[in-house]
């Protein structure tokens, strides 16, 4: 770890790190240097992060949040829709209890999320999830479709989402957020 660096605490496959890593790609996005320690989310009960807001208040260069109030309503009712509403209930936790049935627990909760997202992103979309600058919206919705495709939903019955997740794992700070390219990502998952 550098000295005076920001310091990202974060696991591979964690969609709350995965969000992050892409607000810290904010870091990229934003140029910011950082430095990553990896937070084993299966070991003690994990932690949880909340910084994207923050990031985007404190640091200069592309926005998070639209300067046009309806625009930033629009964003953080989608953000919130996945980290809210269709992210937790895959959380490891809630996984672990639901037990065999984990899968089709998964794919019904995110099917149910998805037919309430799909709508709202036809009208909000534009090459990004509002118009046509990234967003912390996009930032929710590439580690959901990777979620969604881990857990075997067939995400080209939601063509909107498909293909905002086709544009934004192009963008370089969404390759580097990977979960397949983190300094913890066991051998056999790394790209």
């Amino acid at each position: 770890i550098k000295a005076g660096l920001p310091v990202l605490h974060g696991y591979f496959r964690s969609s709350c790190s995965w969000r992050v890593r892409i607000g810290k790609s904010s870091f990229a996005l934003k140029g910011i240097e950082y430095d990553q320690v990896a937070v084993n989310l299966i070991k003690d009960g994990g932690q949880q992060l909340a910084v994207i807001q923050y990031i985007d208040e404190t640091r200069p260069g592309p926005r998070l949040l639209p300067a046009d109030p309806k625009a930033r309503a629009q964003v953080r009712m989608i953000s919130d829709l996945i980290a809210s509403g269709i992210q937790p209930l895959q959380n490891l936790a809630v996984l672990q209890k639901i037990g065999a049935e984990k899968l089709l627990w998964a794919q019904h909760f995110i099917n149910r999320g998805f037919q309430a997202l799909e709508p709202i992103l036809k009208q909000t979309a534009g090459k990004y999830c509002v118009g046509n600058e990234i967003s912390m919206a996009d930032i929710c919705l590439a580690p959901q479709v990777y979620n969604a495709e881990r857990f075997k939903v067939d995400v080209g019955q939601y063509p909107t989402i498909k293909r905002l997740n086709e544009t934004l794992v192009e963008i370089e700070a969404f390759k580097l957020s990977h979960p397949s390219h983190q300094p913890d990502t066991p051998a056999d998952l790394q790209a």
